[in-house]
């Protein structure tokens, strides 16, 4: 989820400074102390085009584009992603005291002798497949929770709606959108925390023994822990993206509003990836509880496994596969924004053209 949440406000900041950038040569137009012209008999104007590529895409083309972006991204950071669940879920079912410290090159190397190079994409078709609907339903209810709100708080539904607009509507639509997507982000964890021994062949292989052995809510474990992480990790990477490019563009006012905005997206990235990873490493956890036949640990519900991982494993137990996670950071969030705005050009020339 902190993925989302990050990806969500750098975009958003990305259009914000295309927006900015053109909105002087958009507004522009004679002023009223200008000599006014003699009426002149009517004639075809011929349409410009937009200097904003947002303006000239539709709904499902901008859907596409961010699926598109965050696909690839996932992609090519997929090993990363898989180094940081294989250290987040250690401790479960091994003796703590005989745990070493994690090491990136140590579990890469390992990774690649025993498991093979393809190894560290195991799991990346689901998390490919989940890109797509979950932008779908997260996009979808968004514009619904945001007419919905300014309507409440009597705003114009047509006009910019204010940043608590922004705020609520966005963490109410990360709910309504890991909510529904939810089993593919389980069933991708199961298959990427699998190491030697293959349990689950496959994407529909583990839907259907999961189902069989635990049941339909099976594919629901940690769903708790990921909603309780949709608003702080959204509150966080908002707020702190914001005062980071206030502050950015009033020390630095000449710099590139497009460089301005992917180096706070990437810090607010981390800042959020601090303070909810512990939140993200009981999820993960949860998600593999009876995982594969082997006998149920944390019995005791969210709370219970914060518990139960300080008391066995300390309080950096918490924040074990953060490193990998923070090396993920920056390359994702650049790889979105670079591949969405893109994407966006090249959707826009397309729809020019037509």
């Amino acid at each position: 989820m902190n993925v989302e949440a990050r990806v969500g406000v750098v975009v958003e900041g990305g259009q914000r400074a295309l927006s900015s950038a053109h909105g002087g040569v958009l507004d522009g137009g004679p002023r009223s102390f200008l000599p006014q012209p003699q009426p002149q008999p009517p004639q075809k104007q011929l349409k410009k085009p937009s200097l904003n590529p947002q303006s000239q895409l539709g709904t499902v083309q901008q859907l596409l584009a961010g699926g598109v972006a965050g696909a690839f991204s996932k992609t090519c950071t997929a090993p990363l992603a898989r180094l940081t669940i294989l250290f987040q879920v250690q401790g479960m079912h091994t003796d703590v005291a005989a745990l070493s410290k994690p090491c990136i090159w140590h579990e890469a190397s390992r990774i690649v002798n025993e498991e093979g190079f393809r190894a560290f994409w195991r799991g990346n078709m689901v998390t490919i497949a989940h890109r797509l609907p979950y932008s779908a339903v997260n996009f979808y209810a968004y514009e619904r929770y945001k007419s919905m709100l300014q309507s409440i708080l009597g705003e114009n539904s047509k006009g910019s709606a204010g940043p608590g607009v922004h705020f609520v509507g966005g963490g109410m639509a990360g709910i309504t959108a890991a909510s529904a997507t939810y089993p593919l982000d389980l069933v991708r964890t199961r298959l990427a925390a699998q190491r030697n021994t293959v349990y689950y062949r496959g994407i529909w292989h583990a839907f259907h023994t999961i189902c069989r052995e635990e049941g339909f809510l099976g594919l629901y474990k940690g769903l708790g822990a990921t909603l309780l992480g949709v608003g702080p990790s959204i509150a966080i990477s908002f707020s702190v993206y914001e005062s980071l490019r206030s502050y950015w563009h009033s020390q630095r006012p000449n710099d590139a509003n497009m460089m301005a905005s992917l180096a706070c997206g990437s810090l607010s990235g981390i800042a959020s990836s601090t303070a909810t990873f512990p939140l993200d490493l009981v999820r993960r956890r949860m998600q593999l509880e009876g995982a594969g036949g082997r006998a149920r640990i944390y019995n005791c519900g969210l709370f219970g496994t914060f518990k139960h991982i300080i008391r066995t494993e300390g309080f950096r137990g918490l924040y074990r596969g953060i490193l990998p996670e923070y090396y993920k950071v920056v390359p994702s969030v650049g790889i979105v924004f670079m591949t969405y705005e893109t994407l966006k050009m090249l959707l826009s020339q397309i729809s020019t053209q037509d």
